[in-house]
């Protein structure tokens, strides 16, 4: 008799914490905004931008910059960065998207 109460009672608590998950999927689905996100989701995305010698899309805000007459140019690695801005010359390598620089 007590093990069918206390089966009766697990079984109670788990078809109501079913329920209640139920409930609260709802009310975020129509409120629109995740449970727990406390506002700090962004309303838009994040514009990336391209390395010029290998491709690669990076944030702005964790890439490595160069000023180029006036503009910025953002790379992915120092490495980019360098072989963009040689130590020696213009300050442009070669090639830049693969293709020969004629400047």
């Amino acid at each position: 008799m007590i093990l069918r109460l206390a089966l009766f009672i697990v079984l109670g608590i788990i078809v109501a914490r079913a329920f209640w998950r139920l409930v609260d999927g709802i009310v975020e689905g129509v409120s629109g905004r995740p449970k727990g996100s406390g506002g700090r989701v962004p309303t838009r995305g994040v514009q990336m931008v391209r390395d010029p010698v290998c491709g690669t899309f990076v944030l702005p805000d964790h890439a490595l910059t160069i000023v180029d007459g006036r503009s910025r140019v953002f790379f992915c690695s120092g490495a980019c960065r360098d072989k963009y801005r040689p130590s020696t010359g213009s300050g442009r390598s070669d090639s830049v998207n693969g293709r020969a620089n004629t400047a």
